[in-house]
């Protein structure tokens, strides 16, 4: 399963206006039901919940939250660019710049587990991590991230 299967340039915020960790969550959740459909609330509720447990901040500068809730159809992936560095207690302590969002029913924990890796692996090159966060436009993420699955 490649990302750029579920990551469409509508799915993409470039300029992202959140400046802290929960303003974050809540509007990478608020883009993913505007796309996906669902319930806000409950599946904003999953997300906090996950990130209760450990934050989902990898490192880099590279957020990853994620969550099941039955509240959506699909899995579903939404991404931002934040031009500002945003705090999100980053298991390296550093503010995050690149955040991708993975949300989908309890039938879809194969896909999910294996898209997470995915963006994981991707974001671990510096160079892909920093084009990414030059992006400009939701079509040119999407094309960086094209390129990158490409290699």
């Amino acid at each position: 399963m490649l990302l750029t299967e579920l990551l469409t340039p509508d799915r993409v915020v470039v300029p992202f206006a959140a400046r802290d960790k929960s303003e974050a969550i809540a509007e990478l959740t608020r883009h993913l039901v505007e796309q996906s459909g669902g319930r806000f609330e409950e599946v904003l509720d999953a997300v906090q919940e996950r990130e209760s447990v450990l934050s989902t901040g990898i490192g880099f500068g590279v957020a990853i939250p994620h969550a099941r809730s039955p509240a959506v159809r699909e899995l579903t992936v939404v991404a931002a660019v934040s031009s500002v560095p945003v705090p999100f207690d980053s298991i390296d302590g550093e503010p995050v710049q690149l955040f991708f969002l993975i949300v989908g029913p309890e039938a879809s924990a194969g896909p999910h587990v294996k898209i997470l890796s995915r963006i994981a692996r991707l974001v671990r090159r510096e160079s892909v991590r920093q084009r990414l966060v030059e992006a400009q436009t939701p079509d040119e993420f999407c094309a960086i991230l094209l390129d990158a699955e490409a290699r």
